[in-house]
Parts: C-alpha cells; structure tokens; sequence
C-alpha cells in the first residue's frame, strides 16, 4: 500500500499522545525496545509490515489508516469548551479591545471580511468566491443547534458576563434577551472557496495562530495584501451579539495529514468568575490536548460530516478556504435609540433586510474587484444568500458590478480591456492619463522614486451615487477613498473618475511595489484614506504625507484638465453627446474671479421630486461683503432654460440670507449654503431635466 499521508513519525507520535500513552508503552505492547519506537518518531526508521500491524491494534486503528496517514486513529477525544484562565497577576481584560476599532455593522464586516479573503486568493488566474448566508433559527432548529455548541455549560458564563456594566455586558445582555424573548438566533456565514485556508499548527506561527488565537497578527506578506494590522478578523466576533464565532477550514496545505473540515471555536467574553474558578475572558471549542504544556487545551480537530452538519458548517466543495460562522450575529445600524437605552425594531433587524445591506456593501466596496476585462477574470465573485430554519427566503443574490457601478465599472473595463481615449469625444468613452505618485524612500536614505498611477474619467450614470467623485484604489482593487473632485467650474457635467495606483494599476506599472508598500503604509486599520499614520512616519519620514497630499492634488487637476476638455469639445461635437453631457459655459466674469462662483454642487432629487443642493462657494479676496441670489433653472432637452423658484434657501457658513439673497461675509474665502426648489414652479419633472445654479447679482443692492 502507497503511503500518501502525513509522515509516519509525527502521524504515530500525535496517535499515542490522543491515546494517553507514551514511547514505553507500545513499546512494551509490540515487544520491542523504547529506542525503537523514538527511531520511528523521530525519521531515523520505519517498522516493519508486521510491526505496523501490531502498533494498528495498539492505537485501535485499521490496517489501512496506518498506511495512508490521512486520518487519524479513531481515539474518541472529548469535544468541549475550553476557558482561559485568569492571569495570576490580577489583570482582568473586560472585552477584546480589537473589537472596538469598529462598529458592529454588516457593512464593515463585508468590508474586512471580503479584504481577507481576497488577500488570501489561492489561484491568481481565478476569481476568489465569497458568500455570505444568512440563517436565521426559531423553535426546535434553534433548540437543536444550541445543543450542538454545548448551550447548557455554557450559559452560566454568559448569564455572568451580562451581569457585567462595561459595554460588552451590555451587548450580551441584549443577545440573551433577542434569543429568549423572540425565541430567535441569527447566524451569518463567511464562505471563501479558492482560497488558502487557516493552514498551519495550532500554536506556532501560521494562518489558523494568526486567526484563532492571535491579536494584531495579520501574517500577510504578499505587498498588495488590503490588510496590515490584523484587526479585521475582529469585526467578525465584534457582528456576534455573543460574541461566537465558529470555524471550518479546508487547508490547501495538509495539517497532519488531512485538508479538510478542520473545526475550531472561539467565544470572546469579558473576565468573569463561574463557579469559583476565574476566567480571563476568551474561549475555545475543540479537542482537549494531551501534549505537554497544552493538557486540556482545546485545539482544532477534524470533525465527520454529521458534526460539520448539526453546526451549520458544510461547505459546498472540497475547494480550499474558510467558513467563519458568526452566531447571534447583528447589525448596529439596525439599532434604534430611545434616549435611555437601544432596541431593536423587528424590521430593522429582519435577516431581510441585512440582506440587502450585505449587498449594498459588497457593491460599494468591491465593484472594481468583481470586474473582469476580455483576458483577464475578476479577482472576487460574491454573493448573499438567506435561509429561515433551513428554507430560502431570498436566494443566491449574485452581486453584479455594472448594475451597482454602471459608470465606473465601463470605465475600469475599457482599461482592462485598452480600449480607453486621450480625451472623451463620443458616448461612452473613457479617458486615461498617468499620474505621478512621487514614493519617499525608506527612513534614513534620501531620493524618490515615480509610480505611474492611472486616472480614468467618464460621464456619470444615475446608479452610480453621487456624481463627480474619484474613488481611489491599489492592491486587490478595494476601494480605499471616494471623495468629490474640488473647484469644478459651474456647469461642469456629472462624472465619475477611478484612480488606480499600485498594484491596481498593473504589474508593468514603474516601481509598483514600492508606490504599493508606501501606500498601504499610509493607511489607517479602517482602511479608508491615505494619510499620515504612525506606521508612514516610523517607516518613511516624518513629512511622507506631503507626497499623498500631492499625488491627491495633482489627480485632482488632473480630473478637472479632462473634463473641462470634453466641456470646450462638446459645444460642437454630436448633439446626443451634448444631450449626455449637459454642459455649460462658465460666465466670462466668473472666469476671471470677478464675483463669487459655485466651486462644488451636490444635488439630488428627494422624494416629493423638488430638486436639494448643497452649494461651496468661492470668493475672491474682498473687504466689503457680496449680496448675491441664487438662482435654479432647469437645463431642458430644447429652448431656453427655465427659471424654478425655490421653496427654502438655507444660508451655511460665513453667509447670512437676507430676503430671497445670500450675503457673504467680507474678507472670507468660501461659503455654503443649501436650498429646495419648489416643486410647483417647475416646469418638467425633475427626473427629465438637469439643473443648473447660478448666482446673479442682485438689482439695487451694492455688492
């Protein structure tokens, strides 16, 4: 028979550890010497045919599995919660203090949770596939499945932490009070397929140590890897109301010889006292150890199908990756604030509902990730799925990048695909330029190198939020910062703009690794800006983010030199371009800084279908105040433009409203204010026109 499994010497020497014995006693059982069997353990030898015989009826295995190695020898060992105990010297932890870098949001956990799989994408020439299932139990499956976790024994530590005054306390209490009262418990699972899964030993350094029992280990050392602090894995426990997660993993490396269903649990629970023994806050559900300095502790074990089954745990291929199983799982956004203390609505906490987020945060997040060009597949599939008791409630909802980010999704493709133009000249185009991202060199060396980042720009679509944005991405193409584009001339058209730097920009940009490492380091655990950190002053200079505050400068001219291209090209390009594009020309007065103008115009249109802006004004440098009014119109597909009145201007900073007027104070630069328009003055509906905001002098009043 072929062996085909773990080595024989670590495989016999974990069998004898599960099965209480030591070296002397199969020694002593088979009728050799002890030195024999340390030969054995050790790789120096290998017994005999019928020596492997006997050793299978020691340890109480078959012939078969002795040989192969890929299981191991059928030892019943107890399954149960191991509790940490509390630290001799007296310190009491009330809670993981990495749960609290984020919030308990649905949102947030797609974010982090979706980063690490991607991180860990196993076959660079396929997608990673993540799924998020959401299962929410009643009666006798909830019943069935806390019997599986070992409810019972551990309800007494529970019912002592929610005793407790610190928050998570409080969290549980209130998980407690949900699962009782509504006889409900909501679990949402994490499934990433083709990835690496949590190899590596139970204690030493490896992907399962770095998850299960470590904080602030992220053990990545791929460059274009999305998370650096090992903070993330956090949101997992900090969405559990019970602070619950439990785990299978199919390895793509074997651990002792085996690949799948590798199970572990770990609860966070604040310091407690249960039955007179003290408890230092975490626990673990697994495999009480034998091996010296671990007796008692529980490690991971590999658990038979029945088990995976009872504990919501199949997966649905032998594919590597991970399933994290987030019990009592819950949405903070869903929470509703009394003025004395937080409930939960029963809609706003519906698995529906967290349905629908889920997906809304995937698309946000990811939409560059999930596309995929002609030649190249798309680095991350996604989906969201929702079960009561067993049955579908809303099926396998695929997220799709072009129906959640039509205008960046067409702009991201034409790049993949090289089909982008030096300036937009017809529907549909997409325009690329470089931009020079100058990276520092490391602390105590001088220079700087250049990394061509890569800008695109195209006309914005209804289904992409809000207009005239650029979202910024590197690496595994999340997205880090989405932030609208300053100092757009007035009439400007919507846009939308994606600047790619890093290894998002492609692996035959200049210096990728270095523009990669400076950029991650700029980070903060949120993962949402570029910025001065403690990790980018350690590890650059002090003054390293003078070169972020430029690089975000010089896109940002970048983005207004191409669309104010297209503005002067389209007065006399196509009609139907004109039609797309709805631009106007700046007042030749505004042009030279002669009177206040509109640098930044948010808008949308509210449900009543009145028109709501938000408005920065730019003022040039004066000592006497400007009084000026705003005024709407509407930009029709033919004739004039007709003027709307408006139902309420709101004057914002450093302006007062003085009648229908807005006077500004003197000497300031900026101002704001908002405003609606009136719905019966207009002329259309406002789903069938753009907007136009102007701000006119007003007749006999001085300026």
């Amino acid at each position: 028979m072929v062996d085909i499994g773990e080595e024989f010497g670590p495989w016999l020497s974990r069998q004898l550890k599960r099965a209480d014995m030591n070296q002397q006693d199969l020694a002593q059982q088979i009728g050799l010497t002890r030195a024999a069997v340390s030969a054995w353990i050790t790789g120096r030898a290998v017994p005999r045919e019928e020596t492997m015989r006997a050793i299978a009826d020691v340890i109480g295995t078959d012939h078969g599995t002795i040989h192969t190695r890929t299981t191991d020898a059928a030892v019943s060992r107890p399954i149960s919660w191991y509790h940490r105990p509390a630290y001799a010297d007296g310190g009491r932890d009330f809670g993981n203090a990495a749960a609290f870098a984020f919030e308990a949001d649905v949102e947030v956990l797609a974010r982090e949770a979706t980063q690490n799989s991607l991180d860990e994408r196993l076959d660079r020439t396929k997608p990673v596939r993540v799924r998020y299932t959401l299962h929410e139990l009643t009666g006798e499956p909830l019943a069935r499945f806390r019997e599986a976790i070992g409810w019972d024994d551990l309800y007494p530590h529970y019912e002592t932490a929610a005793a407790q005054e610190q928050k998570v306390g409080r969290v549980i209490a209130e998980g407690l009070r949900e699962m009782n009262e509504r006889d409900r418990l909501v679990l949402l699972r994490v499934d990433d397929y083709n990835a690496s899964g949590l190899t590596g030993d139970d204690y030493e350094d490896g992907r399962f140590a770095a998850v299960v029992r470590r904080q602030l280990d992220s053990h990545k050392s791929d460059s274009s890897a999305g998370g650096s602090y090992g903070l993330g894995k956090a949101t997992l426990w900090a969405t559990s109301r019970l602070g619950m997660v439990l785990i299978n993993s199919t390895l793509s490396t074997p651990h002792e010889g085996r690949t799948e269903r590798r199970l572990i649990g770990r609860l966070d629970l604040p310091w407690r006292v249960v039955d007179g023994e003290p408890c230092a806050g975490p626990a673990w559900l697994g495999e009480l150890d034998t091996a010296p300095g671990t007796e008692n502790v529980a490690r991971s074990w590999w658990a038979d199908k029945e088990t995976v089954e009872r504990l919501h745990l199949t997966r649905e291929s032998s594919e590597p990756g991970t399933s994290f199983l987030i019990v009592g799982a819950h949405d903070v956004a869903g929470l509703v604030n009394d003025g004395a203390t937080e409930s939960i609505g029963d809609d706003d906490d519906s698995v529906q509902t967290m349905h629908g987020r889920l997906v809304q945060a995937l698309a946000k997040n990811f939409w560059a990730a999930m596309t995929a060009g002609k030649a190249s597949a798309p680095l991350l599939e996604a989906s969201v799925k929702t079960l009561r008791n067993g049955q579908v409630l809303i099926d396998d909802e695929r997220v799709e990048p072009h129906l959640a980010q039509p205008s960046r999704t067409r702009a991201l493709r034409a790049y993949l695909n090289g089909e982008t133009v030096e300036r937009l000249t017809e529907i549909g185009q997409v325009a690329m330029v470089r931009v020079p991202l100058k990276v520092p060199a490391f602390r105590g060396r001088r220079g700087t190198v250049e990394h061509d980042a890569v800008l695109l720009v195209t006309a914005a679509e209804d289904g992409d939020g809000k207009p005239n944005q650029i979202v910024a991405m590197r690496g595994n193409r999340m997205t880090i910062k989405s932030t609208r584009v300053p100092d757009l001339p007035l009439g400007t058209n919507p846009f939308q703009s994606v600047l790619l730097a890093g290894h998002a920009a492609g692996e035959t940009a200049a210096h990728v690794d270095l523009a990669e490492a400076f950029l991650r380091a700029s980070e903060p655990p949120e993962h949402n800006k570029w910025g001065q950190t403690d990790e980018l002053r350690a590890t650059y200079s002090a003054t390293a983010h003078r070169r972020i505050s430029e690089f975000t400068r010089v896109a940002n001219a970048a983005v207004r030199e191409l669309v104010a291209r297209a503005q002067a090209k389209s007065q006399d390009g196509p009609k139907a371009l004109r039609d797309l594009l709805r631009l106007d020309i700046v007042p030749t007065a505004a042009a030279r800084g002669g009177i206040p103008t509109i640098r930044g115009l948010d808008a949308e249109i509210d449900a009543s279908g009145a028109w709501q802006i938000k408005a920065e004004v730019k003022l040039p440098a004066s000592q006497d105040p400007w009084t000026l009014s705003p005024v709407a119109k509407f930009d029709v597909r033919s004739g004039g433009r007709p003027t709307v009145q408006w139902a309420e201007i709101v004057a914002g900073q450093n302006c007062e409203l003085v009648g229908d007027a807005l006077r500004f104070k003197p000497g300031v630069r900026t101002a704001s204010f908002s405003a609606t328009t009136d719905v019966a003055s207009h002329p259309v509906r406002a789903q069938l026109a753009g907007l136009v905001v102007e701000l006119q002098k007003t007749k006999g009043v001085s300026a």
